[in-house]
């Protein structure tokens, strides 16, 4: 497939294409384009898609949804956001008062009418394409679950060795920091203040019964970025029984990270030491950024950098930091 050809998106709908099957199973639901500028899902799922009215691939049960570009106004604009991230605040509004407002007043009963959510993304710096892993099973109020062992299951088998978890409950603890914060002006500017903020497209899936993995593919314009989503695809069709095809096998030894904090950029002049990348290894007490009054901002621990944002506004994410997890999969 071409994958320098973009889709030209209608802003005032949202295309969605479903096959649905004779026989009972799984219903499984696959975004591309959550972010305008993350193409490559939109490239794998025209490709199943394509594989399916030629009759290469059939389904033999279940229901399997596929929405190509989930933010047809930022994909246009060829950017992350419309006007607002749709990754966060994911909820139905009652008074829309933006674009992604109204896609997730059609997105969430969309989510809400499937069992499984893969959510195919891509990143703005980095090299190795990884997944986010939701919760364990717990009965908390922040995010309770009881999917775990299948959400296990579908992660291990994207094709990728890295997974990483603890976003959600990460996002909280930088939202208690962040109500702290002195500056009036500084507090204006940040994002929402409240956890449900951080709920997005498979934060909404396990909150209404279900069970969801993002895959982050590789980097924007990584040419093998596509490939991995097709891959990934494949091989959650295969695991659910939906297509004719061997089981994967889960991937051996994977490495499980856990984001332990997130750390926000406070000033326009606040900066990065060095350009990271998501991953990149820091050792305690390393100097990864320096305020704008000259503070140092330093790893807490022997750890990682991941989801670095050289651009984030004053009040918001700048980095996030996680250490290797003792979860086993």
């Amino acid at each position: 497939m071409n994958t320098s050809v973009r889709l030209r998106p209608s802003t005032t709908l949202l295309r969605t294409h479903s096959l649905i099957g004779l026989e009972k199973g799984p219903r499984l639901l696959v975004l591309g384009a959550v972010h305008g500028n993350e193409v490559c899902g939109s490239q794998a799922i025209e490709r199943i898609l394509g594989e399916f009215e030629r009759g290469e691939l059939n389904l033999l049960r279940g229901q399997l949804s596929f929405v190509p570009i989930t933010n047809p106004l930022a994909y246009h604009l060829k950017q992350r956001n419309g006007d607002r991230n749709l990754n966060r605040n994911l909820r139905p509004a009652a008074e829309p008062v933006d674009f992604e407002d109204r896609i997730g007043n059609v997105l969430c009963p969309l989510l809400e009418a499937h069992d499984v959510l893969l959510d195919l993304h891509s990143f703005q710096a980095g090299a190795e394409p990884f997944a986010m892993l939701g919760p364990r099973n717990n009965s908390g109020a922040l995010e309770s679950f009881t999917h775990a062992a299948d959400e296990e299951a579908l992660v291990t088998r994207l094709g990728v060795r890295r997974i990483v978890e603890g976003w959600l409950d990460t996002y909280a603890r930088g939202v208690q920091r962040r109500l702290a914060y002195p500056d009036a002006s500084l507090r204006a500017q940040m994002l929402s203040t409240d956890p449900s903020y951080g709920v997005g497209t498979t934060e909404y899936m396990r909150a209404h019964g279900g069970y969801a993995a993002t895959l982050e593919c590789g980097q924007h314009d990584d040419p093998q970025a596509p490939e991995t989503a097709y891959r990934a695809i494949r091989n959650t069709l295969a695991l659910l029984g939906l297509i004719d095809a061997p089981v994967p096998a889960p991937q051996q030894a994977p490495e499980v990270l856990r984001l332990i904090d997130v750390i926000d950029r406070m000033h326009p002049d606040d900066s990065f030491v060095r350009p990271w990348k998501s991953f990149d290894p820091v050792r305690a007490g390393e100097v990864v950024g320096t305020r704008h009054d000259g503070t140092q901002v330093c790893a807490p621990a022997d750890g990682f950098i991941v989801f670095p944002n050289i651009k984030a506004a004053p009040g918001n994410e700048w980095f996030y930091f996680a250490q290797h997890s003792d979860r086993k999969l």
